[in-house]
């Protein structure tokens, strides 16, 4: 861990109710596929390599191919994603990476085309709250891996 701030126990409060927003932010009806792709895409998008590593780490262990997982940043010319991923991380992205335009009525649509209007809240509220982590990463500058055997990360023999 670093000398940097630790939210947990500094804000144990406020880091408990992002934890509890996390927590039913994972539990919708979105795709456990889709959340772990926002996740790391949004991760590198942002520059988080704790949040980077925990969620390739979650994803092999949740059974997620590693071609795919290496396959994320690229992931707009791959053809190992479907319709519906790509419209969550073209969501992920517009959101991460808002502009003064914010997102586009033409990626609305397209998003609209593969989801549901609470799918795409449900997508929304997993952007956000990574997002919200990312930063708050950032910050403190947590050493990725450090929690691993906390998590119960190290099963997914990455190293």
């Amino acid at each position: 861990m670093s000398s940097r701030v630790n939210h947990f126990k500094a804000t144990p409060a406020l880091t408990k109710a992002l934890v509890d927003v996390s927590t039913a932010s994972h539990q919708t009806s979105i795709e456990a596929a889709i959340k772990h792709l926002i996740d790391i895409r949004v991760s590198q998008l942002n520059g988080c390599a704790f949040c980077l590593d925990m969620h390739v780490k979650q994803a092999k262990l949740d059974g997620e191919r590693e071609l795919r997982i290496h396959h994320v940043p690229v992931w707009r010319e791959s053809p190992l994603f479907s319709a519906r991923e790509k419209a969550a991380l073209a969501l992920a992205e517009a959101m991460t990476r808002i502009d003064e335009h914010g997102v586009s009525d033409a990626l609305y649509r397209e998003v609209q085309a593969h989801f549901s209007e609470v799918e795409i809240a449900e997508v929304s509220f997993a952007v956000a709250t990574i997002n919200a982590w990312n930063r708050l990463q950032v910050v403190s500058r947590m050493a990725p891996g450090s929690l691993d055997a906390a998590y119960g990360l190290d099963r997914a023999d990455l190293k």
